[in-house]
C-alpha cells in the first residue's frame, strides 16, 4: 500500500444521497416499521467488499434486480426499498484519488501473496453466459477491498464508512455504442449509521393538476 497519505478533503458526496435496495415485501415493510435491518451482505464475490447494497438514485434498476434475480432465487412478492443515505469516509471508486489508492494497495498485496507461494483470487463470469467480458462473479476485487479494509484496521487508521463504484454492465445500447443498458452507480454501506432513514417510494403524480 502506498505510503504516502493521499488528500481526500473534497471526495465523496458532501451531501445526502437515495439509494435503493430490491427485496421481499415483507423485508421491505419490516425495515420501514424498524422491525428489522437490512443485513450486510458478505459473500465472496461481491463487488465492493461486504456491507448492505444500494442502487444510487435507480429505482428501476433495483426493481428489475429484484424482479428477476441473478442468482435464480424465488422472490414472492418483489419491493423496492429506498433509504436516505451519506456516504461519510466514502472509498469512492469513482474519484481518481481513490482509484490510485486502491491501484497501489492491489500492487502491494500481489507481491505480498505472491512471497506466501499462493495466488490471488479472479473475477470470472457466470457460466453458460454469452457476455464474457462481463465479470460477474468479482472474487478479486472482493478480496482486495476487504483486505484492504484489514490492513486499515490493523494500522488504527479511520475505515471506510462505505464503498461506491460505477459499472458498465450489459448490453450495448446500439451497435458500436459506448453506452451499456445495465450500467449503474452501485453503493456498498459499511457502517450502518450512514442510513440516516429508510422509506417506501412512492409514485408520481400529475403537478398542477389543472395542467391541459
Amino acid at each position: 500500500m502506498s505510503k504516502s497519505k493521499p488528500n481526500f478533503v473534497y471526495s465523496s458526496d458532501p451531501g445526502l444521497i437515495l439509494g435503493f435496495h430490491g427485496c421481499e415485501k415483507s423485508v421491505r415493510d419490516a425495515v420501514v416499521n424498524e422491525q428489522t435491518m437490512l443485513l450486510s451482505s458478505n459473500k465472496i464475490h461481491e463487488w465492493l467488499g461486504h456491507g448492505t447494497y444500494f442502487w444510487q438514485n435507480n429505482y428501476e434498476r433495483a426493481l428489475d434486480f429484484v424482479t428477476h434475480p441473478p442468482d435464480g432465487r424465488k422472490i414472492s412478492t418483489p419491493a423496492v426499498l429506498g433509504a436516505v443515505i451519506s456516504l461519510d469516509n466514502c472509498l469512492d471508486l469513482m474519484d481518481a484519488q481513490y482509484i490510485e489508492h486502491v491501484r497501489a494497495y492491489y500492487n502491494s498485496l500481489k507481491k505480498i501473496v505472491a512471497k506466501q507461494g499462493m495466488t490471488l483470487p479472479r473475477n470470472k463470469h457466470k457460466k453458460g453466459t454469452s457476455n464474457l467480458w462481463d465479470k460477474v462473479l468479482r472474487e478479486l476485487d472482493c478480496y482486495v477491498i476487504e483486505n484492504l479494509h484489514k490492513v486499515m484496521k490493523t494500522a488504527n487508521i479511520r475505515p471506510f464508512d462505505s464503498v461506491r463504484g460505477v459499472f458498465i454492465e450489459g448490453d450495448a445500447i446500439y451497435p458500436d455504442a459506448g453506452f451499456y443498458d445495465k450500467t449503474h452507480i452501485q453503493v456498498c454501506i459499511r457502517n450502518p449509521n450512514c442510513i440516516k432513514g429508510f422509506f417506501i417510494p412512492r409514485k408520481e403524480v400529475d403537478w398542477p393538476e389543472n395542467i391541459l
